[in-house]
């Protein structure tokens, strides 16, 4: 911090959503130079200050100050007006158009009236580059992984040379290599005299980048500090505002018959004899780095993909899945990594979202029995610890943690005998990872088969009691639990083991 004005003052914000207070009363400082951590769990307020003061929402009561000067951020092209930007944590690309009409759209440079698409390209580019990110400016982004989209987000957020950066969990898709990338950019724009807020659940991020730390919890400001006056027990502990020792998982290994077995999958270069078993009562983790084909898997498991070649045998019986119907009706879940484009009804309610595979099973002569489905709905919700003021709120009003609750309630309700997780905790604050570690082993304890994709090694070792490593669509090792270490997985996921 090298300067006594903050970029950025916030005064007394208050925001309330239809049964939420999402902001209560906060006042915060971001300065020039500095990154400032701002942490909590799902549904603690972070991403409605940020949109605050990214001009999404407006809020109810409250002063924004920029560079000591009042301001009114009406409009995400206001904010952007006056140097400030955000990175989102859920993507918003536009898939049928280029990476480089999506970093400059709504600002195209124009030549004699028409957009310069040379120049366009040329400085979409430039600015890929300076991230290291090898990617064409030309490339659709439909054609992209979520990863490669997280980082044209980014790259699109730094083309507009702003003062102050938000970034929401900026590195929930990356790869390590890719991290290491944004890492270092981050300090640089923090050396170039830019502020940062950067919001993140990974507590090793945040004392590895952050001068200063600010702590949320039910929409306030419970606590505000220099990063070294903070441990992560500390950070957990204001949170939170309980001990996590009792949603811990515990390592209870009780594998039953086989349930599923794989044999030489071949689905076009993204899976190439692939074979596997899973176990009733066992929680298997896939590990690999982005695009070795763990997903393609899951989706070929779930029906959503056809084989090109090679058998499923499930509960001892060959099986040919030609849609995700077929997988259901076998007793299949398939909670997918992106809740929002592939998971979620997000005008549509919880209760509704919740009971979205579970209302034809409770329909009688047409009728729907809303009595058992709402009490359904409600214990799952409640087993859950959704955070909702009620089964009739709009999904889209939940934190991401709560929205995956939410997902996860909709396959739980329909009791499947394997549950596919692909990321479950992308973008889950402590408390809630911490709570569907322990759901994951309290099933698997029950006799279900748990398939656990993860790009976090420390989940897939916690979690797992069997770890699949896959790289460039072939699986490259198996360790059970005793036997894997981070490292050994990694050597497994780059070519090395």
């Amino acid at each position: 911090m090298t300067t006594t004005t903050p970029r950025l003052t916030l005064s007394n914000i208050v925001k309330t959503f239809p049964g939420v207070q999402a902001v209560k009363n906060v006042s915060l400082e971001a300065y020039s130079h500095e990154i400032l951590a701002l942490v909590g769990e799902n549904g603690a307020g972070k991403s409605t200050l940020m949109n605050i003061i990214n001009g999404i929402v407006q809020p109810d009561s409250g002063t924004i100050m920029l560079d000591g000067q009042p301001v009114i951020i009406d409009s995400p092209r206001r904010a952007q007006a006056l140097g400030i930007t955000m990175i989102h944590q859920e993507l918003a690309l536009l898939p049928e158009l280029t990476v480089g009409q999506n970093m400059f759209l709504g600002r195209e440079p124009h030549r004699a009236g028409w957009i310069d698409w040379k120049r366009l390209y040329q400085q979409a580019q430039q600015a890929l580059d300076r991230l290291g990110i090898a990617i064409s400016a030309r490339a659709k982004v439909a054609d992209l992984s979520i990863a490669e989209r997280q980082l044209v987000e980014i790259a699109r957020a730094l083309s507009y040379q702003a003062r102050l950066i938000a970034l929401d969990e900026p590195t929930s898709s990356l790869t390590e290599r890719e991290t290491e990338i944004l890492f270092r950019l981050v300090r640089q724009l923090r050396a170039e005299g830019v502020a940062l807020i950067y919001i993140s659940h990974r507590l090793d991020e945040i004392f590895a980048l952050a001068d200063r730390i600010a702590v949320m919890r039910d929409g306030e400001l419970v606590s505000v500090g220099s990063t070294n006056e903070f441990t992560a027990q500390r950070l957990v502990q204001l949170m939170v505002g309980r001990s996590l020792q009792a949603t811990e998982p515990t390592l209870v290994a009780q594998r039953g018959e086989p349930l599923i077995r794989a044999v030489n999958l071949h689905a076009g270069k993204e899976v190439r004899g692939v074979s596997f078993t899973l176990h009733r009562g066992e929680i298997v983790g896939m590990a690999g780095l982005v695009g070795a084909g763990r997903t393609n898997v899951a989706r070929l498991l779930f029906g959503a993909d056809r084989l090109d070649q090679g058998e499923l045998w499930f509960e001892g019986q060959p099986v040919r899945l030609r849609s995700p119907r077929d997988a259901i009706k076998l007793g299949i879940g398939f909670v997918t990594e992106d809740r929002k484009m592939q998971g979620l009804f997000l005008k549509q309610s919880v209760r509704n979202n919740a009971a979205t595979g579970l209302i034809e099973r409770l329909s009688r002569l047409g009728f729907i029995e809303f009595r058992t489905l709402n009490k359904h709905i409600a214990e799952l919700i409640n087993q859950l610890r959704v955070r909702t003021p009620s089964l009739q709120q709009q999904v889209r009003n939940l934190s991401g943690g709560n929205q995956q609750k939410v997902i996860i309630a909709r396959w739980l309700a329909l009791k499947p005998k394997l549950l596919i997780l692909d990321e479950p905790t992308r973008g889950v604050d402590v408390g809630a990872k911490a709570e569907i570690h322990a759901l994951i082993r309290e099933l698997a304890n029950q006799g279900m088969a748990i398939l656990m994709i993860s790009s976090e090694l420390p989940e897939i070792l916690a979690v797992s009691d069997r770890i699949i490593v896959m790289r460039e669509g072939r699986i490259t090792a198996e360790f059970s639990r005793r036997e894997a270490s981070q490292d050994r997985i990694m050597q497994a996921a780059v070519g090395q083991g």
